[in-house]
């Protein structure tokens, strides 16, 4: 049985494009058009349709009135560290309200290197050896732990409990310049299984992420201390072609579209005023 799909969509009206998230929303951006994908439900996941060859982004809007930590990872692994993706690890920091795309494989604090929707077999964690986790995109939301009020010690050492707690803070973050939730448990044996399923029903090779053009993108190191070392969310995005995802029945396939018949096909369509010469 196909999967209910978001949206309706009818000729001349463009598919609702919807967020997902509830600390933050995301949303993937194909920065060629600079349209929003379609977020598509189904099986209890959410899916886009990515164009071949097309940059993308993944925009991290927060609805938080203080700063939030957005650890991403495409693909399984992380952005900006380049490591095999887990919540400890590097991620950007947005300050209460804001908004960030995040465009690339991170260079340096002054580059990146583009997303762009490419074959599994040429995208970057293919290339690197990592191919296990090829179509999806993770974001893991951190609160920030308010700042403690001033406390006086006898010693100079601090606290051994003091040193814990500082183990739970982001060892390197990044902030933008200028300037459904986490489940644990396990997947079943009949998860897996629908998984397999799903995925043999795909007619060409699956999407993945390719290590693109570089590009200027600028941010600065800070500091954050995480609420707690577990995510207050983290937000799960599969990704494919739009063929892939119909195969699989994720989506209902595109309607045919035709032209309208013209019952005067060669008479003179009606004119307008045109507009006046520049200059």
């Amino acid at each position: 049985m196909k999967c209910a799909w978001l949206g309706i969509l009818l000729i001349g009206i463009a598919i609702d494009a919807r967020a997902v998230g509830g600390v933050a929303d995301i949303q993937i951006i194909d920065r060629d058009t600079g349209s929003l994908l379609p977020t598509y439900r189904c099986r209890g996941e959410y899916w886009v349709a990515g164009r071949p060859g097309a940059r993308y982004s993944i925009r991290v809007q927060s609805h938080r009135g203080e700063r939030l930590l957005a650890v991403t990872t495409v693909d399984g692994i992380n952005v900006v560290s380049g490591e095999n993706g887990a919540w400890g690890e590097s991620g950007y920091v947005l300050n209460g309200g804001a908004s960030y795309e995040i465009a690339g494989w991170r260079k340096s604090d002054a580059e990146i290197a583009a997303f762009n929707f490419t074959s599994a077999g040429e995208s970057y964690a293919q290339r690197t050896g990592r191919p296990a986790n090829i179509g999806v995109i993770g974001v893991a939301l951190f609160l920030e732990r308010p700042a403690a009020a001033a406390v006086y010690e006898t010693n100079h050492q601090r606290s051994e409990s003091s040193a814990s707690r500082d183990q739970g803070s982001a060892a390197r973050a990044a902030a933008p310049s200028p300037s459904a939730s986490a489940s644990g448990s396990a997947a079943t044996s009949a998860d897996l299984q629908a998984e397999s399923n799903l995925a043999n029903l795909a007619p060409a090779e699956k999407l993945g992420t390719g290590h693109g053009a570089r590009e200027a993108s600028y941010v600065q190191s800070t500091s954050f201390e995480r609420q707690s070392n577990r995510p207050n969310e983290v937000i799960k995005i599969r990704y494919d072609s739009w063929e892939n995802l119909v195969a699989m029945g994720v989506v209902a396939s595109r309607p045919a579209w035709h032209a309208a018949p013209n019952p005067f096909p060669e008479s003179i369509l009606p004119r307008y005023v045109p507009d006046p010469p520049h200059g």
